[in-house]
């Protein structure tokens, strides 16, 4: 949706030919002598002519894009200066001494003059990327960084790149895409220089928060990112199916910069599994299957460039192809809008809900997050979330609302507010590419909404409504729909990011009224070729068993090309309707789900309605809301990859909220802090603290825990189910001090990011989630020499140490770590982790146990304190 006013030349020269990026920086400045724990950085101000002959020797190979040795530079590890203080947060030099020699800005201004003058002495065109990382920190709720403290602590990096002449902003080795979001709004808002984008995904094809290459790509699509592509984390052979899947379903360039295979130690020196001309070699398949700009991370050298320059010399790009893919994304999954019908679930919404509306005044958030995970449950792909009451702050309450759901939840969000301030502020912080409800055929509407959808992405709801109001014709509505597509279209949206809504009246006062609106249905599809959408409960109002008259105008909607429906999932007669349609209309492949879900039930009378079972083994929510159950199943399950599931009513029956224990494990696997707390606090008036901790806390962690290995759960909901189950421990802990009791741990173990490396993402995760199992947690914090931990070590006679390592050049240090403790500490296990690590390169340290997430960490510590700790009376 990015628009020029002259198309920026490094995007021209891109439609043309294969452009070719630089390679690794951090393993040549280790060779050149960067010494562990240093700042690759700081290089460009103490050692300028290393990092100008290392450019130099990228350009002469071949490279045409030069990237800035500016990697995890930010206010966060480099002394600010000036105007740049004030945001909150300190640097590691400024922590030590306020003197600290390293400003932020002397090292940018550097290292863009360092890439300059490289591209003056090699006397050929080339592009200098400012290049950005991220900041080793989650973002809030599951961190402590804030989103809007993320996006000036990237404004401030690309300004001072920007007045330094850079051609363009690379944002790397993106993991999370919400700080991702973080870095494309700062640039968007910063400068008006081509934006790329590559993210870091594993073997599984998913980032360490849980996106997929779908996901991730209707995101920055909507964000209007120039490239998107894949760099670090896997070699070029691991990256291909990974690009298979991007290329499948982006309209965008993409680029590709992979390792040079995988790592190992050898000597305490990081190398790689596969040579230059190996590398190359992929590489060219790689280009063949249609990226557009290749390159390489870590590992690579200027050999590697040379030779895959050498090859790729003369291709002809294969064209980048315009998918118009109608898809919303949440942090984790897409759903594409399409052939199968898609359900928005409807009650986050106050309008005819007195015990919503007193939720809302009361600031009753988790009832709130209980709405969403019942119509989760009961099968809905999409949220709705409405909370215009005219006495509260909307704005204020809309983002709340959606920071918190999407903390806990996977589904995609539909924005619904009628407020563009409160509009404006959910978009910016939702996690994702939403449903943006709504715009219409209005001109003050579309100047409002359409410049939101051009700068956050989004598919906008077009009303068939104007000036005039609502037609009373088909014809009419769809003239409006032709207008909003032609005005959308000067914003750069195209149809593929709009969902015409036919209106939808009720029969009890226009007796024509569905026939109208099916007919504007029909004709959006076959005449405009558009996707549409529907509230569909409208039709009945004030009419008696609504959901009768529901239930058939539902299937008869689908029939004339109904996209996309709202309605509450929680009703078995509409979902009745649904999975019968998919069954009807082959797209549910021989009967399989209707079959799986409705094989083992009796015939029911037309009466059953909404109070009848909801699918195999589930049941109708009633007022408050369903709250999933404790059994073991998926408990964050939905619509998933390019489409949308059919699961509902699947999972187990739903617990009254009478049963405190059923309420405690589903508070702790759904992320749910007020209700496992509450749940905790009542069960504790008539059980021991001990049974509902080995009964149903470490149980339910376990079942999220099994989730997140099998990759049906994301690490946003473990950590949040992490926070669950500690408020609960609190409750419990008080309990038992005011009884005279106390917890045993059941061992302790050191936690440490190793020394130089200031990421502290992977050790925070682990210390929640080690804490929760009843483990005493010395977290000796980031940056830590090894003499610390080992003096830790023997002080305290610690059994296990963790340590993580995110950066390449910060591995040495964990191998000296690992060393040190083997001679001074032998009986200590190490296990380690870290994006740059795998099972050889940690074998070849000689670890104890590589640790691929924060599970695995938990399951190693059980391991290792096998029978020890528990908790006793005093």
């Amino acid at each position: 949706m990015k628009r020029y006013t002259e198309k920026p030349a490094i995007l021209q020269e891109l439609e043309e030919r294969i452009l070719i990026c630089d390679g690794g920086m951090g393993s040549l400045l280790q060779a050149a002598g960067l010494k562990p724990g240093e700042l690759p950085g700081t290089w460009n101000v103490t050692h300028p002519e290393t990092l100008v002959e290392i450019h130099q020797a990228y350009l002469e190979a071949g490279a045409d894009i030069v990237t800035t040795n500016t990697f995890g530079v930010d206010g966060l590890k480099y002394r600010r200066s000036g105007a740049g203080r004030g945001t909150g947060y300190k640097s590691a030099a400024e922590e030590e001494s306020e003197g600290g020699p390293f400003c932020l800005e002397p090292v940018i201004q550097a290292a863009v003059r360092n890439a300059r003058e490289a591209i003056r002495r090699s006397g050929k065109r080339a592009y200098v990327a400012l290049d950005l990382g991220p900041t080793g920190k989650l973002l809030k709720p599951l961190g402590d960084l804030g989103f809007e403290d993320a996006v000036s602590l990237y404004k401030e990096v690309i300004a001072i790149g920007v007045r330094e002449g850079v051609d363009l902003v690379l944002i790397e080795t993106m993991s999370d895409s919400y700080e991702t979001k973080a870095a494309v709004l700062a640039a968007k808002e910063t400068c008006s220089l081509p934006v790329f984008v590559t993210m870091t995904f594993d073997e599984s094809g998913k980032l360490l928060t849980g996106g997929t290459p779908a996901s991730a790509a209707a995101m920055l699509e909507g964000l209007g990112v120039d490239v998107l592509g894949i760099n670090c984390g896997l070699g070029p052979a691991q990256m291909r199916e990974i690009l298979t899947d991007l290329l499948a379903v982006s309209s965008t360039p993409v680029m590709v910069n992979p390792n040079a295979g995988l790592p190992r130690s050898e000597g305490g020196q990081t190398v790689y599994d596969i040579d230059a001309e190996e590398f190359a070699r992929i590489m060219e398949d790689i280009v063949d299957m249609g990226a557009r700009i290749v390159g390489g991370c870590c590992g690579t050298t200027p050999e590697h460039i040379r030779k895959t320059a050498e090859r790729c010399a003369g291709k002809t790009p294969v064209p980048v192809t315009r998918k118009g893919r109608t898809v919303i994304a949440s942090f984790a999954q897409a759903v594409e809008i399409g052939r199968e019908p898609v359900l928005i679930g409807e009650r986050i919404n106050p309008t005819g809900k007195s015990r919503f509306k007193q939720a809302l005044r009361d600031h009753d958030l988790e009832y709130i997050l209980r709405e969403g995970v019942a119509q989760q449950e009961h099968g809905a792909h999409v949220l709705d979330v409405n909370v215009g009451l005219p006495e509260i702050d909307e704005p204020a309450m809309l983002e709340e609302v959606v920071r918190e759901l999407q903390s806990i939840l996977d589904l995609p969000l539909q924005l619904d507010t009628s407020d563009p301030a409160a509009m404006e502020r959910a978009l910016r912080i939702c996690n994702g590419k939403p449903l943006i409800n709504s715009v219409n055929g209005k001109e003050e509407s579309m100047r409002t909404i359409f410049p939101l959808v051009q700068k956050y992405g989004g598919v906008v709801v077009a009303l068939c409504l104007d000036e005039q109001g609502i037609p009373e014709t088909a014809e009419g509505r769809v003239a409006i729909a032709r207008k909003i597509y032609e005005r959308a279209a000067e914003y750069g949206i195209g149809p593929e990011d709009i969902l015409i809504d036919a209106l939808c009246l009720t029969v009890s006062s226009d007796s024509k009224g569905a026939l109208t609106t099916l007919e504007t249905l029909r004709q959006v599809r076959d005449e405009l070729g558009g996707k549409t959408i529907l509230g569909v409960s409208n039709i009945s109002f004030g009419l008696p068993q609504r959901e009768i008259i529901n239930g058939a105008f539902f299937t008869m909607a689908l029939q004339n090309g109904l996209n996309v429906a709202i309605i509450n999932p929680n009703s078995e007669v509409m979902m009745r309707a649904y999975h019968s349609f998919r069954a009807l209309m082959d797209l549910d492949a021989q009967c399989g789900d209707y079959i799986r879900l409705y094989g083992g039930q009796k015939a029911a009378g037309a009466g059953a309605g909404a109070g009848g079972a909801a699918g195999a083994g589930g049941a109708a929510v009633s007022g408050g809301g369903g709250i999933p159950g404790s059994s073991g199943t998926a408990a964050f399950g939905g619509a998933s990859g390019g489409g949308a599931a059919a699961g509902a009513g699947t999972g187990p029956a739903l617990p009254t909220e009478t049963d405190p224990a059923s309420r405690l494990s589903a508070g702790v696997e759904r992320g749910l802090r007020e209700q496992a707390a509450e749940a905790a606090r009542e069960l504790l008036k008539t059980r021991e603290p001990l049974e509902l901790i080995n009964g149903a806390m470490i149980p339910a962690l376990d079942r999220v825990g099994k989730g997140f290995e099998k990759g049906t759960l994301f690490l946003p909901q473990l950590l949040m189910s992490a926070e669950a189950a500690r408020a609960a421990f609190d409750v419990i802990k008080e309990h038992m001090a005011a009884g005279g009791q106390q917890q045993e741990k059941k061992g302790t173990v050191i936690l440490a990011t190793v020394k130089g490396d200031i990421h502290d993402i992977g050790k925070n995760i682990v210390k929640v989630l080690m804490e929760n199992y009843g483990y005493e947690i010395l977290d000796l914090g980031k940056d830590v020499p090894p003499e610390q931990i080992v003096e830790t070590a023997l002080e305290r006679q610690v059994k296990l140490v963790g340590l993580s390592a995110l950066m390449t050049t910060t591995v040495p240090s964990m191998e000296e770590t690992i060393r040190q403790l083997r001679r001074e500490a032998p009986w200590a296990k190490v296990m380690v982790g870290g994006a740059v690590l795998t099972q050889e390169y940690a074998d070849s340290m000689g670890a104890d146990c590589y640790c691929r997430d924060a599970m695995a960490s938990v399951n190693y510590a059980e391991q290792v304190f096998a029978g020890d700790g528990g908790f006793r009376k005093a």
